[in-house]
Parts: structure tokens; C-alpha cells; sequence
């Protein structure tokens, strides 16, 4: 029975991965494994409005992104919570690549707290509220070595017991779903109604995909 689950999971994957494929791309030189890559990155560096005011800002380089958003993303992907200043650098540089030059403030920031005994810098709490700020990939270009990502933002709204409430950025309601619903299902309602959400390119450094610039569409 346990070798079973263990199957059927990995043909959920599997279908997971052919459905994000299928409705991101009609270019074939981009691969499901790309697609997976491309997600997950994304995944890392967009936030929470409530935290950082938008979940991904646009910006022409990272290096003139916003101060709060740069830590509360480092702060988001850092596995512990007390730092030195050269493991903050480093993540940065990791998610951000080497050509991100911003500078993390020797005094700390609200992100992450100097402690003068311990010479490091704690993470502060992060509090969320019953809004998931979320994406979906729309399409994907290769071209000029990097990749087009177009992504279309969205809001699944938890305060409902009974419903998961599917809203666009300017909080107005598209669709109230079973809460059993699947992010795939969920996916599918946004992409129904892309006239209704707002859209952003990400373009991305193909070798190493890491963002190198956001534009609104």
C-alpha cells in the first residue's frame, strides 16, 4: 500500500508538470525541467503585499529594486534566523547574482536586527494575513539568452470557511471556489479570466536564472 501512494504521487508530479508545461509554452526548446526551474525560482523572490507593499515590483535592474523588498526576499529564503553579515551578502548574491551590488547596511535593518552581543543579525517575525499573494506562469520566451516569463498575478482569500475567494491585485472578487479545490483547478479559473488580472514580465539570466529585470504589461 505505501508503494502505491509512493506512485501515485510521483504520477501526480509527473501530470503536474505536463499541465504547467502545456499552458505556459508553445516554444519547444523550452522543457518541462525548465518550466519547473523557472516556477520555483519565482516562487522564491515574490513576497506579500502586507510585508513588502507589493508581491514583485518592477524595477530595470536589481540593483535599483526596493531596499524592503531585496531583504524581506533574502529574509524569505534564508534557513536560519540569526545571520552574520557575510551569510546575508551571500544569500543575497545567490538569489540575486553577482552583478547585485546593493550593499546590506552594516547597522541592520528592519528585516534583520544587529545584535551587538552575539555580532549578528536576527530576522525579524513576519505577519501574514488570510491573503495568499500568488502567481501563475501565462508564457515563456527564450530569446537573446534569457528567459520572457509573462506571469498573472492573483489573490486566494482564506477568510471564508466554506470558500477559497479568488481575487485580482486590486482586491476585487473573480471567483469563490470549494476550499477542495486544486491549484491546478484554481490556476485554470485565473487563466479564464486574464482580462481581469494584472500581468508582469520577469526576464531572467538563461544560465543561471536570476532575474535581471520586471515590467508591467
Amino acid at each position: 500500500m505505501k508503494k502505491l501512494f509512493v506512485i501515485i504521487g510521483i504520477l501526480l508530479v509527473i501530470f503536474l508538470g505536463m499541465v504547467i508545461y502545456k499552458n505556459t509554452t508553445s516554444n519547444t526548446s523550452v522543457t518541462i525541467e525548465e518550466v519547473e526551474k523557472i516556477e520555483n525560482y519565482i516562487s522564491k523572490i515574490y513576497m506579500w503585499k502586507e510585508i513588502t507593499n507589493i508581491a514583485l515590483p518592477t524595477f530595470e535592474n536589481i540593483n535599483n529594486a526596493d531596499d524592503l523588498w531585496i531583504w524581506e526576499v533574502v529574509k524569505k529564503n534564508s534557513e536560519e534566523y540569526e545571520m552574520s553579515y557575510e551569510q546575508i551578502e551571500e544569500k543575497a548574491k545567490s538569489l540575486f547574482g553577482q552583478n547585485f551590488n546593493k550593499k546590506f547596511p552594516k547597522e541592520g535593518t528592519a528585516e534583520f536586527i544587529f545584535d551587538e552581543e552575539s555580532n549578528m543579525y536576527i530576522a525579524t517575525e513576519v505577519n501574514l494575513d488570510l491573503e495568499e499573494d500568488t502567481f501563475l506562469l501565462n508564457h515563456i520566451e527564450k530569446k537573446n539568452n534569457q528567459y520572457i516569463v509573462e506571469v498573472i498575478e492573483y489573490l486566494e482569500d482564506y477568510s471564508s470557511e466554506e470558500n477559497i475567494i479568488i481575487k485580482n491585485t486590486d482586491e476585487e472578487e473573480i471567483a469563490r471556489v470549494s476550499s477542495e479545490k486544486t491549484e491546478v483547478e484554481i490556476k485554470e479559473i485565473v487563466k479564464n479570466s486574464l482580462d481581469r488580472f494584472k500581468k508582469k514580465k520577469v526576464y531572467l539570466n538563461e544560465k543561471d536564472i536570476i532575474v535581471e529585470k520586471i515590467e508591467n504589461i
